[in-house]
């Protein structure tokens, strides 16, 4: 009468039957809903995580490239600061050189005066030397005596009168 295949599928509509009554499909139906309603939560806060990324990596290349800049301006100011003392250390060194070499050919003007006094010393040393031998060998008393009144007389003329 009722085969095997009658069997199984009054079976099934009893299971199928039973999960109606007991309200299976609705607590299935919430369970799916409850999973999805996770998943969208999940997914929210991925998506947030993602943006906070997003904005927390656009603010450390804003840093990095910041502090690229400022970094390239400390470079630029080391090198403008390097060429001023460069600048200054040879303006210094060129100067000091100047006076140096001014203070040699003072030196040497100076050395070259006193060479040129000493040399005048000595002629004159050796111009009254041969004067005075010159003239005491040609001089007598007589001259010697019309000499110095003479000198005595032009003393006088040249002196203010008082």
């Amino acid at each position: 009468m009722f085969d095997e295949s009658f069997w199984v599928a009054m079976a099934f509509f009893a299971f199928v039957g039973i999960m109606i009554y007991k309200k299976v499909p609705n607590i299935v139906a919430k369970f799916l809903d409850k999973r999805a309603d996770d998943i969208r939560r999940e997914l929210d806060d991925a998506r947030a995580l993602r943006e906070e990324a997003q904005a927390l990596l656009a603010s450390y290349q804003r840093k990095q490239r910041d502090a690229e800049a400022e970094a390239q301006k400390i470079v630029e100011h080391a090198n403008q600061e390097a060429r001023r003392l460069t600048e200054a250390a040879e303006a210094q060194v060129a100067e000091t050189l100047e006076r140096r070499t001014q203070l040699a050919v003072d030196k040497i003007a100076q050395a070259e005066a006193q060479a040129v006094q000493e040399v005048r010393n000595i002629s004159v040393d050796v111009a009254v030397a041969a004067t005075t031998r010159v003239i005491g060998d040609q001089m007598n008393e007589e001259l010697a005596n019309d000499l110095i009144d003479k000198s005595v007389t032009e003393l006088r003329g040249k002196l203010p009168q008082a």
